[in-house]
């Protein structure tokens, strides 16, 4: 029955516009970690969310935004959600992640030098 509910919850909260789902074999690091950006830019926040082994690599991207001053951690949930391998598989669980972040105080004047710097290079 929990799995059912978490189910649930979880189709509920894939209708968010901020969240990113992040694989380890879809983009590169860095594609993740600019559309991070250009989301804080939008909502002011973003949630970050993984199963699995790509767990790893939300945290490498969170770990990126806030060491460059870009965002704040504001809230981070673990969970294992009940999955089926291919069809009719037996179940098995995976480790799932989520990460909110929000701006930093600086992130936009941080935003503006890096798009005056681009400028400049051009």
């Amino acid at each position: 029955m929990v799995g059912t509910t978490e189910a649930v919850d979880s189709s509920a909260s894939n209708n968010k516009k901020n969240r990113i789902q992040v694989s380890n074999t879809q983009k590169p690091l860095f594609f993740y970690v600019n559309l991070a950006k250009r989301y804080m830019q939008q909502y002011n926040e973003v949630e970050l969310s993984a199963l699995g082994m790509a767990i790893a690599t939300v945290v490498t991207i969170a770990e990126i935004l806030k060491n460059n001053g870009l965002a704040i951690e504001k809230k981070i949930m673990t969970s294992t959600i009940d999955m089926r391998e291919e069809s009719g598989g037996r179940p098995v669980q995976k480790a799932k992640i989520e990460i909110l972040l929000g701006k930093s105080e600086k992130f936009d004047e941080l935003m503006a030098a890096a798009a005056e710097e681009a400028l400049d290079n051009e």
